[in-house]
């Protein structure tokens, strides 16, 4: 009888994803969730050893006009993709190679977070293969099914972030 990893009995690590993303050679955007917010790492691997070049985490969409009433939404759709496009734009700002989605033990649900934060990356320009029929639409994006109507502040968010220069900063930590 085979005995199964640890950290594969907790539902932590698919060993035979890990694998194939190892072999590839390829870095990785990396996506998870928490209970409270959303988080997205550029990783690359060597001999097995993960390296964070890039961390976004949805806490600095605070600073880029995320209103302190939303805090509880961190880890909502919109927060979603708007933590996608930062990722994305950190990518293309420092001119790294175009990474492969990794969403580990994650359930990949069609019109899901994880496919807002990958719509997030190809709007922001990454080059990600993707079918435009399993991301949410617009309307969820931008967070007009929310009981307050969020679509004008997720516009201006969304503004910020396309323009703002500081977005790009090297700091791979999670919290700022």
């Amino acid at each position: 009888m085979k005995t199964l990893k640890k950290r594969r009995l907790e539902n932590k690590t698919d060993y035979g994803k890990r694998l194939m993303f190892l072999k590839s050679e390829k870095p990785r955007v990396v996506f998870r969730k928490t209970n409270k917010y959303v988080s997205a790492q550029y990783v690359t691997s060597k001999e097995t050893k993960d390296n964070v070049e890039i961390g976004v985490n949805s806490v600095q969409l605070l600073k880029h006009g995320w209103p302190k009433e939303f805090g509880g939404s961190l880890k909502s759709l919109p927060a979603s993709y708007l933590v996608g496009l930062l990722m994305g734009r950190k990518i293309l700002k420092e001119k790294k190679e175009t990474p492969i989605a990794d969403f580990g033990m994650i359930r990949s649900l069609h019109k899901s977070k994880i496919f807002a934060f990958l719509k997030g990356l190809v709007d922001a320009g990454v080059k990600i293969k993707h079918e435009g029929k399993i991301f949410p639409s617009e309307d969820r994006i931008s967070g007009k099914h929310l009981k307050e109507d969020f679509s004008k502040i997720f516009e201006k968010i969304k503004l910020n972030i396309m323009e703002d220069k500081s977005a790009s900063s090297k700091n791979g930590s999670l919290k700022e």
